[in-house]
């Protein structure tokens, strides 16, 4: 029997209607190589008899089911832990592998990096329209040297919002603090950024895996996980230059009244958003008058503006934005709906200012 050199891990949690394909797309390119770690933060839908399914068709398919939801972070750690590949591929439940996308991988980690980055292409829920080609600015796969780990960074750390693209050394892995990152929903940027690597990364610029953008089950917490875990998160690397940092998202992009206006529009931001976690961080009477007028701005007539700004003033992600605009609760060519939570899409970072991203498949 082969040695496990990849262990794709995944941490799931009432994800019965998606990861079926999920399993599908892996399982279909899989060697004896490559096992699938699944940790299950204690569904309460059909996910279990999904994967048991699939368990008896694959061999190298293990699955543990928590008792309790233990977080998204704390999953994916136990996750590792359990596996025993030599690097580990931090996956989500409900996206795709490429045809082809596992060999590649096979391939490369024959060079020993301490990191690979797999670049993805992005698709609509239900996967039936290509919304954006590839999602890294790298147009040739790229090594980074351990000296070189600030344009690493630069260059890959809006797009490691996605946990999905991540291949690590589990032996570096076990190495680093985790606990310090339960809780932020970006437990592999904290391990992979919290010192610089100790040997080289590479960047793999062919897309290898499917997104469906917009089906995160951390919707709801979109606005307080990108306007302050993350950038606290990427702003707390002491070993890397701001420089490097400012690529990634603004320090505070809740002071970004434009950010803002946008996050209206989306149905993100809101009077309760505005209350409880924007107001008790500004200290000008001015910024808390600008910050609630946000708020309370009419959300269909913010929408409409944005969805006229970017259909005019055309973007690589305005197919991704406008159907963000589109999927908001005030879109506005809807009729009003009463007691409706807000909506947001998952996806990229791509305005200028942080956008929600399929950061982690975040669900607790």
């Amino acid at each position: 029997m082969n040695p496990i050199k990849i262990s794709i891990c995944m941490a799931t949690r009432n994800r019965g209607a998606f990861i079926g394909a999920t399993l599908e797309s892996i399982i279909c390119q899989a060697s004896e190589e490559v096992e699938i770690v699944i940790v299950d933060g204690a569904s309460t839908d059909n996910t279990e008899e999904v994967i048991r399914k699939y368990q008896a068709h694959f061999a190298g398919l293990r699955y543990f089911r928590q008792e309790a939801n233990m977080g998204i972070d704390r999953d994916f750690a136990k996750a590792v832990d359990l596996a025993h590949g030599d690097y580990c591929w931090l996956f989500c439940d409900d996206d795709l592998f490429k045809p082809g996308a596992i060999q590649v991988v096979l391939d490369a980690v024959k060079n020993d990096y301490a990191l690979i980055v797999a670049d993805s292409e992005v698709w609509n829920a239900d996967l039936s329209q290509r919304l954006q080609s590839k999602r890294t600015r790298l147009g040739v796969n790229k090594v980074y040297k351990p000296n070189e780990n600030h344009l690493l960074l630069g260059d890959a750390g809006d797009y490691l919002s996605f946990i999905g693209g991540v291949i690590i050394r589990r032996q570096l892995w076990a190495s680093r603090e985790k606990e310090k990152y339960f809780g932020t929903c970006f437990i592999h940027m904290g391990v992979i950024f919290q010192h610089p690597l100790p040997g080289d990364a590479l960047v793999i610029a062919e897309p290898l895996i499917s997104i469906r953008y917009g089906n995160a089950s951390w919707l709801g917490k979109s606005f307080e996980i990108f306007m302050f875990k993350w950038p606290d998160l990427v702003w707390s690397f002491v070993d890397f230059p701001d420089s490097a940092k400012s690529r990634v998202c603004s320090k505070e992009p809740w002071r970004s009244f434009r950010t803002l206006l946008h996050l209206r529009a989306r149905g993100t931001y809101t009077k309760s958003a505005y209350r409880e976690l924007l107001e008790p961080r500004l200290e000008s009477r001015w910024a808390r008058r600008e910050s609630k007028a946000c708020a309370y701005f009419p959300g269909r007539f913010a929408n409409l503006l944005a969805f006229i700004y970017y259909s005019v003033f055309r973007r690589p992600s305005s197919r991704l934005i406008l159907l963000d605009l589109k999927n908001s609760p005030f879109c506005f060519w809807r009729l009003p709906v009463r007691h409706r939570a807000p909506v947001t899409q998952s996806g990229v970072l791509s305005t200028g200012s942080p956008l929600p991203s399929r950061a982690t498949g975040t669900r607790d």
